[in-house]
């Protein structure tokens, strides 16, 4: 389990300034205790499974998205959702789960968790067991090889039989078998990256902000190389217990505002990269 305190306050108009300081104090004042019978009821009514606190389940690792950096778990997606903690006048607690429970919702069935933030693809058979956010990332798949090794592209990859590598139970593992390959599942993407610096494999497919993340790194970018973006039309989004209206509310507000004021333009260069418009601003899926 890995824990985020802390709040990311947004750039408001003078005037506001004062009353915004002011009524967040009132807010933390009555949505933050103990859970020894404190209020589980947080601002704009919306219910939370702990009191004081906007619990999120994550898969780790999964950069830049989260990941655990100098003992805490950061990135872009546990920045997005600190703004809706701190919207709802509480901090955000991360509790780090298998990624086979986001697609049944079961930990937000069971109440262990408010809200689910793993760099999930909005599908039709998820939407089925959970509610999801208005999308707030265009991704799309990466080929990533070896320096040396000759692969050019995933059609390439196949005609050579080249053993492929993705993470299990994610899209990117979905698309390489929809192509003809019987990829090997590694649980983690830091699996993946292992599996493809061991031998293990001779290429991997995984999302490719995740490659972006990983070529920062000299060694890696010394190492391996992009063969391939692939368009697959994959939107990111967050995801709710199925009926929960007002939490679901409060997360499309924070995406919402965000975009408008300029925080999901800074989040996005300090953890994905130069600023891509058509991925900040996705069509609705």
């Amino acid at each position: 389990m890995y824990t985020v305190f802390g709040r990311r306050t947004r750039a408001l108009p003078r005037a506001l300034a004062a009353t915004t300081v002011t009524a967040g104090l009132l807010l933390v004042a009555a949505c933050t205790s103990s859970d020894d019978g404190g209020s589980k009821t947080a601002a704009g009514g919306v219910e939370l499974v702990k009191s004081g606190q906007l619990t999120t389940c994550t898969h780790l690792p999964y950069p830049p998205f989260q990941s655990e950096i100098d003992g805490k778990v950061q990135g872009f997606d546990v920045s997005l959702i600190d703004l809706v903690a701190t919207d709802l006048g509480v901090k955000q607690k991360i509790l780090d789960t298998p990624f086979e429970n986001f697609k049944t919702g079961a930990f937000l069935n069971s109440g262990e968790c408010d809200l689910a933030a793993a760099g999930m693809t909005i599908t039709a058979e998820r939407k089925k067991n959970v509610d999801f956010s208005d999308p707030y990332f265009d991704a799309t798949q990466a080929l990533l090889v070896g320096k040396d090794s000759g692969i050019t592209s995933l059609a390439d990859a196949k005609a050579k039989k080249v053993k492929l590598g993705a993470q299990a139970q994610t899209t990117g593992e979905d698309y390489a078998k929809s192509q003809g390959f019987d990829p090997v599942s590694f649980e983690s993407s830091d699996a993946v990256l292992n599996g493809l610096r061991t031998g293990q494999v001779k290429a991997v497919i995984i999302d490719y902000p995740v490659v972006q993340g990983w070529l920062k790194d000299k060694a890696n970018a010394a190492a391996f190389e992009l063969a391939g973006n692939i368009n697959t039309g994959e939107q990111y989004g967050f995801t709710v217990k199925k009926g929960n209206t007002k939490l679901l509310a409060a997360v499309n507000k924070a995406i919402k505002d965000a975009k408008a004021d300029g925080t999901y333009k800074k989040l996005y260069e300090k953890w994905i990269g130069p600023y891509d418009e058509s991925a900040a601003s996705p069509s609705a899926s």
